[in-house]
C-alpha cells in the first residue's frame, strides 16, 4: 500500500523537474558534430525518448534529444536546421548548375 503512494511522490517529482522544460528531438542522420555543437553552444541535455517513428509500420523507437528551455530550445533548432543546410551546401556538385 505505501509503494503506490511513493511511486506516485516520485512521478510528481519528475513532472515536476521537466516542467518548463522542452525537447528538441534530433532526426536520425544529423551528425555528431552538429549534436556536440548544439550541446555546447546552447548548454542543453542529451536525453533518450520514446517517439512513434513512421517508416513501413509505426514502431516506437528511441531517439536522441536536446532539453532546455523553450527560447534556448528554439534558438538550437534554427542553428540546427542553418548548419544543416550549409552541410548540404558542400555536398554540391560544382559541375552541376541548378539554374540551367
Amino acid at each position: 500500500m505505501g509503494d503506490e503512494y511513493a511511486e506516485e511522490e516520485k512521478l510528481t517529482e519528475e513532472e515536476n523537474e521537466l516542467e518548463g522544460l522542452y525537447d528538441l528531438v534530433i532526426p536520425p542522420g544529423v551528425p555528431e558534430s552538429i549534436i556536440v555543437e548544439l550541446v555546447e553552444e546552447f548548454d542543453l541535455e542529451p536525453v533518450n525518448r520514446l517517439s512513434n517513428v513512421d517508416i513501413v509500420e509505426i514502431d516506437q523507437r528511441e531517439l536522441l534529444a536536446l532539453r532546455g528551455e523553450l527560447d534556448t530550445v528554439n534558438e538550437a533548432h534554427d542553428y540546427m536546421m542553418q548548419r544543416l543546410h550549409e552541410l548540404q551546401d558542400e555536398f554540391k556538385s560544382p559541375w552541376v548548375n541548378p539554374d540551367d
